[in-house]
């Protein structure tokens, strides 16, 4: 068993010291995670990749709600997961009307995938993928790393416990599939 899955086993139990013990052991990795997706944001970007680390961060390991790890993979999807909706969240504030929002959906090409993307491109996806979650959970949960964390596929496919191929066989339909929906809307 390593540290991470030991320790993660220990704040299941209600250990509270647990959770200062992992920090040191995953922070490095979840930092390279949020600087990675926070450098395909757009120029200007407020958030920092720290910030974006340690708001995860507290989200995941809240003492007051017992979380239920099945080991380090598992982790660092919650991660991803917790990143998701905070860039989201903040997206959301960004295009609120008082704001100046007025958000409209647009098209998502291929190329919004690898490079920036606007923050009412990544509320479409965010909207469409808890409609995908419904029919395919394996997919929606590999465009979470792969779109919003910023994953390589070899990351995605070690995270999810599948094979390379697999991931890629699942992004390709999870692409189409929003693609489609986009199109559709």
């Amino acid at each position: 068993m390593s540290d991470v899955t030991r320790i993660l086993s220990q704040i299941e139990s209600g250990d509270p010291s647990a959770a200062e013990q992992l920090l040191p052991l995953v922070y490095d990795e979840l930092r390279k995670l949020a600087a990675a997706r926070l450098a395909q944001e757009r120029p200007g970007q407020t958030l920092q990749a720290t910030a974006l680390v340690h708001d995860a961060y507290l989200r995941l390991v809240d003492v007051d709600k017992a979380q239920h790890w099945n080991g380090r993979g598992h982790f660092f999807a919650a991660a991803a997961e917790a990143m998701r909706r905070i860039l989201v969240d903040q997206a959301r504030r960004r295009n609120a009307a008082k704001r100046g929002g007025g958000a409209r959906r647009e098209e998502l090409h291929e190329s919004a995938i690898v490079a920036g993307r606007p923050a009412d491109e990544l509320l479409a996806v965010n909207d469409l993928l808890d409609r995908l979650a419904e029919i395919d959970p394996t997919a929606a949960n590999l465009v979470k790393l792969r779109f919003f964390v910023g994953l390589s596929m070899g990351d995605v496919a070690k995270a999810m416990g599948i094979s390379v191929r697999s991931a890629h066989d699942i992004w390709v339909y999870a692409r189409a599939w929003l693609h489609q929906k986009i199109d559709a809307d």
